[in-house]
Parts: structure tokens; sequence; C-alpha cells
């Protein structure tokens, strides 16, 4: 099977063949730290984007161009960030030996994923917010271009109206990343989750987002093109890795510096009531620093320095999954996370829940119980995990929850 490749009309992908990239790890990178020249908030709505259509003209074409990086904040002075060594890293020891053609979801046979009682699935439960505090919080999965599917959640969840305007007050939104690629509207996608951004604002609660792997991808891909970068398994390039994993032409076509501006602001991890927010699940996040905001700052500084090397570590790093998976290690690894950086269970999105329960079909179209089956997150390794990728690019359902879980 072959993932889209930005030829011809969009149309649903397969997963299995989501980029994977060696495993070698380099050396911790020098950054600067804090939040130089005051620059916006990472995440939230960017000022220099209104409700009409940007002046900037679309790129001809599909096959991006390099442009020009923007330019670093003055530095100030340096900390390093050493790498945590873990005794144990299941995420590697899935995938060695794998390269840019090779499949990054196998089909994972139920004893992978953990005995009898490892794993739940959850179904979802309105909970009531508090009337003098805060609004309700939701997350949202991996979107991957599925902009009609994502609105007729967020509308059954009473977040957007019919005119897919935000309705949901004082309500707080998480996006947990990869908004395009594999489905036919990715930049529809960014567009209304910055424009409910400032309706949400503007209604006293936020619509915000988190980096995903595939945001690094198409900004590596529109800046880099088919620059070689060094891969650890001969010549590669964000170009055809965006290709292999299922980058869209109409996307790339109407990709404009204000979503480039937006994705590279966005926020790596954050912590919500007791929540730890990630894209993927990975221990990658370690080796950035021992605080979510210095995880944050050094993603955004290294990639600020328009790098097409380090900008492609970020994106092979966080291409890893499967770190809390394995019975034995899997809750070691959530522990570790949430002991370095608060919170009692991590949120992600990035591995298809189909996959993490083992419940997809094998290569000769056996299959007893597809995504299509799938109809709320996933808690798992002991408890400390819930997934939100419910494969909407495998026809399963692109999940809108709130939190905390009924379970």
């Amino acid at each position: 099977m072959t993932q889209g490749a930005g030829q011809g009309p969009a149309m649903r992908t397969d997963t299995l063949r989501d980029f994977r990239v060696p495993v070698t790890e380099p050396a911790a990178y020098a950054v600067s730290s804090g939040n130089p020249g005051g620059a916006p908030v990472y995440g939230e709505y960017p000022a220099y984007y209104d409700d009409g259509t940007p002046a900037v003209p679309p790129q001809p074409g599909y096959a991006p161009a390099p442009t020009a990086p923007p330019a670093a904040p003055p530095a100030a002075p340096p900390a390093s960030h050493p790498a945590h060594a873990t005794s144990q890293d299941p995420e590697d020891d899935d995938f060695e030996g794998y390269t840019p053609t090779h499949r990054d979801l196998p089909i994972i046979g139920r004893g992978a994923v953990g005995g009898p009682g490892d794993t739940v699935q959850v179904q979802y439960v309105p909970q009531e917010a508090a009337a003098d505090g805060p609004g309700p919080l939701y997350v949202v999965g991996d979107v991957h271009g599925y902009l009609d599917e994502l609105v007729t959640e967020l509308h059954a969840q009473g977040l957007i109206d019919a005119e897919r305007r935000w309705s949901a007050g004082n309500a707080r939104l998480w996006f947990l990343g990869d908004f395009t690629d594999r489905g036919p509207d990715g930049i529809g996608v960014i567009d209304l989750v910055m424009r409910l951004s400032a309706e949400a604002a503007a209604a006293g609660g936020y619509c915000k987002a988190l980096m995903g792997n595939h945001e690094l991808l198409l900004i590596g891909a529109k800046r880099f093109g088919d620059t070689p970068v060094v891969s650890g398994a001969g010549t590669a390039s964000f170009q055809a890795a965006w290709l292999l994993n299922g980058g869209q032409r109409s996307d790339m076509e109407r990709l404009q510096d204000v979503h480039l501006q937006w994705m590279s602001r966005l926020d790596a991890a954050v912590l919500e009531e007791d929540h730890l927010l990630l894209h993927s699940d990975t221990t990658a996040y370690l080796d950035y620093g021992d605080s979510i905001e210095d995880v944050n700052d050094t993603i955004h500084e290294l990639l600020n320095r328009g790098d097409a090397d380090i900008t492609w570590d970020l994106f092979r790093k966080f291409t890893k999954r499967f770190a809390f998976r394995d019975e034995g290690t899997g809750p070691q690894a959530v522990r570790e996370l949430l002991g370095t950086y608060g919170g009692s269970r991590v949120v992600h999105g990035h591995s298809p829940i189909p996959y993490l329960l083992g419940e997809v079909g094998t290569e000769d179209g056996d299959e007893s119980r597809g995504p299509e089956a799938v109809n709320g997150p996933h808690v798992y390794a002991e408890g400390l995990a819930i997934a939100m990728d419910g494969g909407v690019t495998m026809a399963g359902k692109l999940l809108v929850v709130q939190l905390p879980l009924n379970d």
C-alpha cells in the first residue's frame, strides 16, 4: 500500500507508511533560554492575522521553493539542555533498521499491547463546568486535513455553531497537532483553528494548538524542499518525506507565510488541569529540557535557526511512537515524563488507537474489528496515558472529547 503523494484528487489514505528515520541520537544542543525580545506567546492566535484573506499570494505549484528563514531572536546567555539517558527505549527497539521507505506502523498483535486489563477504551461522558471557574476543557486528536469531520465533531460538542463560529463561551479547546497531510483540506483546518482562536479569546475562552510532527514536516518541505539532509540512511529530503507521508498538492499551493509563522510558534507541550498534553507518544521531549517552558523555548529556538539538518532532527524525534505501549516499560516511560513535567496523566495523539489496540487488519484483508470500531479515547499504560488519535485517516473517528474522562 502507498500513501497519497499529492498527485490527483485528495482521498483518504492509509497510515501504514508513516515516515520513519533512523534512531541515532545527535549531540545535545546549546540554546538560548527565556523569551527574548518580548515575542508573542507561542501557540496563541497571532496578532498579524485577520478574518480576511491574507495578502501573501499563494506559491505556484506544489514543489516548495526555499524561503528565507525567520530572523533569529537576540541571543541570551546560552544554557545547555543535556539529553536524558534511559536504560531502555522501546521506540528504538521497535524500529531498529527502518529507512525512509519502510513502514512505520506495522501490524501489531494483541499480545504486544499488554495483558488483559492493561488497556481500556473509554466512552466520553460530558462533564459540567463550574459556574464561577474556567470553562470546560476539550482536546482534539489528529485531524490530518479532514475538515468536514472536524466541523461535525466540534458542532456535536457545542463548540461551534452552524456557521462554524465559536459558540462555547469560556470553554477551553486544545488541538494536539497534525492538521495537514493525507486528508483533503489541511490548510482549511489551519484557517479554521486560527479563526476560532480569536473568536474564543473574545468570548472569554481559548482555542490553542500543539505542534505535531506533520507541522514540522510541512515547515521543512516549504523551507528546504529537496535540500539533502543528514538522515543516517543515505540521502533524504523534506520534500520526499512530505510526499511519502500523504502531502497534498492543494495544501502546498495554498500554504502562505501566515500559516508557516503560526505553525512555527506552536508549543510542543502544555500542562492543563493535571493533564500533560503532548502530540507524540515518545519520551523525546526529555531531550529538550527539564521543564515545559524549557522544552518549548528550546524547540522554538532550534526551529528558528532555519537549519535543514536541525529541523530534520526535530521531525525525526517527534515521529517516534509507542513509547507507552509495552506492558513492562510503557508505564515507566509515562511516569518519567510526568515526574519531570508534572501532571497525573499524559494525553497524546500521533499513534492511531487501532494500532495501540492491535485491532487492525492483516495484509490479506482479514479484519474482524477495524478503525471504525473506535468511538472514544483509549486509556492504557496502567491508566497513565490517554490516546486521542481515533484513526480518521483509516476510516476511523476524529475525536473531540472533554477532560477529565469519566472513567
